[in-house]
């Protein structure tokens, strides 16, 4: 029979440390477990950054994670959970986590399993504060969520069944993402088939011999409002929604006087993801420049439909930076392209989309498959907590 007792009641809870607990100047470069978001996020405790002393350790001991122990992201992602594992090295949680500690009458894999259900992540939603990065808003909220309890044998009887579910489930998503790799993959294929074939009347060229590396002049931050006339387009807006405008005047100045884009021209992201394309409509916008380049290319020797075919499988080679990718513009130039005839290229080119509209589509069907899978996983869950799961619905 299901008990419904209050979360309070069947865990203890300890909030990591507000404030400034854990400064700087409280790490060092070895010692004791300094436990973050990550950890709960991707059920790992290996890889860790963070270290006190053992006064440190000594003066914040309430926060220390023990085997079987549960730690919850409470800030940005919320609500990922990860069972603290046997032997794992001693340490503290920082303030972004819950630190949950079961009753011996609940078995910590079955607590866990509810806090991924779909009625729990709802409540965790309703208890949030902030509107950028989201926080769980009270602690004394959570402790008063109901939470399902049967006898201790039954809950090891539902994880059983959870288990086995789960396993069933997680192997039919990895087939699926290698489909989805695999299709990728011959997609590259084909397309560097087709670059590479070099017949007689084929030419080669680096991309600087076809056109110059061009650029929209430098705007600078107090040139640009929240919302405006003209998008301004940032590396990290690229070919999203921008959340930067320039005035029209600035706009139709700087247009006039310096490099612009013309219509059906491909812009490239050029730092961060390198090669991102972007075909320009015409439609009044702006560029980030140096982020977001294009070759001003002599159309009689290669189309843009060509050109942006030929960036798909392109091999950047981009620099690397310590924190982020780069395609400089010396880079960009020595790029070898080959073509054929203009005629040619736009034989080739319509076969070359019909090929990636039918790769777009068979990730699309496995995409929705993996989405089918993870509400099969949501149903699993409510079923389990309402006392509705049975060996034959697993089987099934």
């Amino acid at each position: 029979m299901i008990q419904l007792k209050k979360f309070g009641e069947v865990c203890d809870f300890v909030r990591g440390p507000f404030g400034g607990s854990l400064k700087k100047s409280c790490f060092v470069e070895k010692g004791y477990a300094v436990y973050e978001q990550q950890h709960a996020i991707y059920d790992q405790f290996s890889e860790i950054r963070y270290f006190v002393d053992q006064e440190k350790f000594n003066e914040m001991k309430r926060f220390e994670l023990k085997s079987n122990d549960l730690i919850m992201s409470c800030s940005g992602t919320m609500g990922k959970v990860a069972i603290v594992p046997k032997n794992v090295k001693r340490g503290i949680i920082n303030q972004a986590l819950l630190k949950l500690t079961p009753k011996d009458f609940l078995d910590v894999q079955y607590l866990k399993y509810w806090m991924s259900s779909p009625d729990f992540d709802e409540r965790i939603q309703e208890n949030t504060v902030g509107a950028a990065i989201k926080n769980v808003a009270s602690v004394k909220v959570l402790k008063q969520i109901d939470v399902p309890i049967p006898p201790l044998e039954e809950q090891k009887q539902i994880v059983a069944l959870l288990d086995k579910a789960f396993i069933a489930i997680d192997q039919a998503k990895a087939n699926i993402e290698k489909n989805i790799a695999n299709a990728k993959e011959l997609f590259q294929s084909k397309l560097n088939n087709i670059f590479s074939q070099k017949g007689e009347s084929w030419e080669e060229k680096s991309l600087g011999e076809l056109g110059k590396v061009s650029m929209c002049k430098r705007i600078l931050k107090k040139q640009t409002t929240p919302d405006g006339e003209i998008p301004f387009y940032k590396i990290g807006t690229f070919g999203k929604e921008p959340n930067a405008f320039i005035s029209k005047e600035i706009y139709d100045d700087f247009r006039s006087k310096y490099s612009f884009p013309k219509k059906g021209d491909i812009l490239i992201s050029a730092s961060g993801t390198i090669g991102r394309r972007v075909i320009y409509n015409g439609e009044p916008a702006y560029f980030q420049d140096s982020n977001i380049v294009w070759i001003d290319n002599k159309e009689e020797l290669v189309t843009n439909e060509y050109l942006y075919q030929f960036y798909g499988v392109c091999d950047w080679n981009p620099s690397k930076g310590a924190t982020i990718s780069r395609l400089y513009n010396a880079d960009l130039r020595k790029i070898k392209i080959s073509f054929p005839s203009i005629k040619n290229q736009k034989e080739i080119v319509p076969k070359m989309v019909k090929l990636n509209k039918q790769t777009t589509q068979i990730e699309a069907n496995y995409v929705k498959k993996l989405k089918d899978l993870e509400e099969l996983k949501k149903s699993i869950l409510q079923k389990a907590f309402a006392g509705e799961l049975t060996q034959k619905e697993i089987i099934a």
